[in-house]
């Protein structure tokens, strides 16, 4: 069975373009995809709690097979979201662009599924600290809308695109390289270019949604 999760990472409700267009795809991908597993998460809109002390403290225990009962609950959400990307194939994020990087809850998302032991592990060799990526097989869709143009790959800002690249670093560390990105750009410039964007980026998801 196809598995994927949506995780969507907008504080805006139906004013976001990003959920649209996610769900564009999500439509698309079901339709194509007969008996599909389909799982939401929402870390825009609902509070998605920020790590702190007793979340590192717990994660990094020398011995986790023996934390106490207190730091298994400190770890009860991380856990649930890990178990949750162990779960599925694809994953897609919903993941406005929000001053040069990404909302808030979605960067706590990032900081409780990127945890040593569950999604990547260190290995000594020669002394030297080697990560080793521990999901395998994985593919992800990143889906944004941008307020201004030119922050794509070849643009004029892109050098301002701290977005894809945070999400791209922090998944393919823990082993999911094989990363897509459809964006809509000019939101809050150009409304008719806008609207050719979001055309664009439409046709594009539709499209991806019979291929992956």
């Amino acid at each position: 069975m196809s598995r994927v999760l949506a995780v969507h990472g907008s504080p805006r409700g139906e004013r976001s373009q990003t959920r649209r267009l996610t769900e564009i795809f999500l439509e698309a991908w079901l339709a194509a995809h007969p008996g599909a597993e389909l799982t939401r998460r929402e870390v825009g809109r609902a509070p998605m709690p920020h790590v702190g002390e007793p979340f590192v403290a717990a994660a990094f225990y020398p011995q986790p097979a023996a934390r106490p009962l207190y730091m298994q609950a400190d770890l009860a959400l991380s856990d649930a979201l890990v178990d949750e990307l162990h779960g599925h194939e694809l994953l897609v994020i919903s993941a406005p662009m929000y001053n040069f990087s990404i909302p808030s809850g979605l960067k706590a998302w990032i900081d409780h599924v990127v945890r040593i032991g569950r999604t990547f592990d260190v290995i000594q060799d020669n002394g030297v600290a080697q990560y080793q990526p521990l999901l395998h097989g994985k593919r992800a869709l990143i889906v944004t809308s941008r307020g201004g143009y030119g922050f794509g790959p070849d643009g004029a800002n892109a050098a301002f695109n701290h977005a894809d690249t945070l999400l791209r670093t922090a998944l393919g560390f823990i082993g999911i390289e094989d990363v897509r990105v459809v964006a809509a750009e000019g939101e809050e410039s150009d409304s008719q270019a806008y609207q050719a964007s979001c055309a664009a980026a439409e046709r594009e998801l539709r499209e991806l949604a019979m291929r992956l």
